[in-house]
């Protein structure tokens, strides 16, 4: 049996969720006003995306040296 997602899937995927999570965080530091009735550790979601991030690059070089 297969694994139905391919690397590349899995890379794209880390990759949306990094810009999300740091687009949402980024607007949630930027609105003080905004922020205060929101209920989310800001330091937390940008540590999620830090590894969402890294997670990326990780696929990423997994791709470059993975044999063609």
């Amino acid at each position: 049996m297969n694994f139905p997602l391919s690397m590349s899937d899995i890379s794209l995927w880390f990759a949306i969720m990094a810009i999300i999570l740091f687009i949402a965080s980024e607007l949630l530091c930027s609105s003080a006003e905004y922020s205060s009735r929101i209920v989310i550790e800001k330091k937390s979601l940008r540590l999620v995306a830090l590894a969402f991030g890294f997670g990326f690059l990780a696929t990423v070089v997994m791709r470059v040296f993975q044999p063609f």
